[in-house]
């Protein structure tokens, strides 16, 4: 009864954001094609079927390679608790935002804020 709980819970779940996702930080060499293909989808997702309309070959081809320009920086990442929870916030499926560009911007920022304290 558990198992088939558990079962029905993570079906419910939207993996789509994750479909393809590979963490930065541990990435391997192996994984190259996950990633482009994880980045092509998500741009064509964004700016083709979404609510902005820029579905045209030299928007998607700079939004591809700004997205994995952020990626590569982001495996030379090194707060994994910090990265974790960048991507849990952004990759869940209410938000959705999901792009290594986003996750970058984000972890960068928020790596930033765990430096700094509140100062009168």
């Amino acid at each position: 009864m558990n198992k088939l709980l558990l079962l029905v819970i993570f079906s419910l779940i939207n993996t789509n954001a994750f479909a393809g996702f590979v963490h930065p930080m541990d990435f391997k060499l192996s994984q190259k094609n996950e990633v482009i293909e994880f980045i092509k989808e998500g741009v064509r997702k964004d700016y083709c079927n979404g609510m902005v309309d820029m579905c045209n070959n030299s928007t998607l081809r700079m939004m591809e390679q700004e997205n994995l320009n952020a990626f590569k920086e982001l495996t030379k990442a090194k707060n994994r608790e910090i990265m974790n929870r960048v991507i849990k916030d952004y990759c869940n499926s209410s938000i959705n935002m999901c792009s290594y560009s986003n996750i970058l911007m984000m972890y960068e920022e928020n790596l930033r804020a765990s430096q700094k304290e509140l100062e009168w």
